[in-house]
């Protein structure tokens, strides 16, 4: 099997020794902390013994657990904690003691009246990085509201800019939940770089809402500059033509597109044999071609028309042009650029083992810990015998629904 080229190694991954608590569930907090758990940081996910993060029981499509779920928990270990309860209570602040991060993407207001906000935790637990996640952040008159990845990409515009004219579309991918989630974790990262220097931990505060506004940036700057709001133009881009999907002769799809001139003249003249179209004025610049799109993918269109797909991406290499084809999403399991990269691993459950593709970065030195999926309230008893309770406490609070 090819692979990379210098494999990495099993040296010492950056985090080990690093405990993180998480009182997280869906995707954006989730995630954050599953990559601390790749990078070698303990992490103890917080969750309620009757029934847990929301998204275990979306579907039992992976090794009998929920898709959602296997992908963004390996390698921690699950905690079934009622911190309504004042036991619960005292015992996550037993656990927030020994902690270097603390992570919570609560009900809104949910943590703030439990002293588990960001900023209260921090002001107990001084060398403590404590990240509160919300749809809106603080203050302003929707802070108050739920948010989930589709509320928010609506409220934030990011759905009226994909799809097509008229037509807005959520993107497949949660991308807000992602994107708060690797801001979460890169700021956890720099906090925790500042207090090796301060010996003072942070309270960080990330509102989705602020997320997608940030993500915004492109549309946000050419509306703000121009008093236009581009339509959106499906698998391609309002701002740059030629720059989207076109139909093969085998009936397949690829997908191709310019970004300069100098493409674009290697694509009117050596590709589609279309002089006329490489010394056409109007179509000199980006510009020109995005006012007169139809014509510039008509002709691609008919190019396309008359070749197979394997035809066009070969034609399109030999005249370094970026291509590719649309794939699905078996397409994208099946892909030999991730079987000749070696990038699956096998991730174990409670159910049984299935496979993960590894984090995009490789390290020279060390792996990621891909590590086991965790049952609700699986680590319970020996965490909280770590942190000093008996078993007969344990069993008392078991009786009484505290774990």
């Amino acid at each position: 099997m090819t692979t990379t080229g210098r494999e990495p190694g099993s040296g010492r991954r950056p985090l080990e020794g690093l405990l993180v608590v998480g009182l997280e569930q869906a995707v954006a907090a989730p995630m954050a902390t599953r990559h601390l758990a790749d990078m070698g940081a303990r992490v103890i996910k917080i969750e309620n013994p009757r029934g847990g993060d929301m998204t275990r029981h979306y579907d039992d499509a992976q090794a009998g657990m929920a898709a959602h779920f296997v992908w963004c928990n390996r390698g921690k270990e699950s905690v079934g904690l009622n911190i309504a309860d004042p036991r619960g209570a005292a015992a996550l602040e037993r656990l927030l003691a020994r902690a270097d991060v603390l992570i919570q993407n609560l009900a809104p207001g949910a943590a703030a009246r439990r002293g588990l906000d960001a900023a209260q935790a921090v002001a107990r637990h001084p060398r403590l990085v404590a990240v509160d996640i919300s749809g809106y952040g603080e203050g302003g008159p929707l802070s108050h509201k739920r948010a989930y990845d589709m509320l928010v990409q609506s409220e934030g515009g990011s759905c009226a800019v994909t799809g097509g004219p008229g037509q807005p579309a959520k993107p497949g991918i949660a991308m807000i939940d992602l994107a708060t989630g690797m801001y979460a974790l890169s700021w956890i990262l720099g906090a925790l770089h500042g207090r090796a220097a301060t010996g003072r931990g942070e309270a960080l505060t990330i509102g989705m809402f602020d997320v997608v506004a940030e993500w915004m940036g492109y549309q946000v700057n050419y509306t703000m500059g121009t008093g236009v709001e581009q339509e959106p133009a499906w698998v391609g881009s309002p701002a740059v033509a030629p720059y989207g999907t076109y139909r093969t002769s085998d009936d397949q799809t690829v997908v191709l597109g310019t970004t300069n001139d100098g493409e674009w003249q290697r694509l009117a003249r050596t590709v589609l044999e279309r002089a006329d179209l490489a010394d056409d004025p109007a179509l000199a610049t980006n510009s020109g071609r995005v006012a007169d799109r139809a014509r510039v993918d008509a002709a691609i269109s008919t190019w396309t028309g008359g070749v197979t797909l394997k035809e066009a991406q070969e034609t399109l290499d030999a005249a370094a042009l970026g291509n590719a084809r649309l794939n699905g999403v078996q397409d994208l399991i099946d892909h030999p650029q991730l079987a000749a990269r070696d990038r699956w691993r096998p991730v174990a459950t409670p159910h049984g083992e299935f496979r993960a593709v590894l984090p995009p970065p490789i390290a020279a030195t060390w792996t990621p810990s891909m590590g086991e999926v965790p049952g609700l309230g699986e680590h319970t008893d020996a965490v909280l015998a770590e942190f000093g309770y008996s078993p007969a406490e344990l069993a008392s609070w078991r009786r009484d629904g505290v774990i």
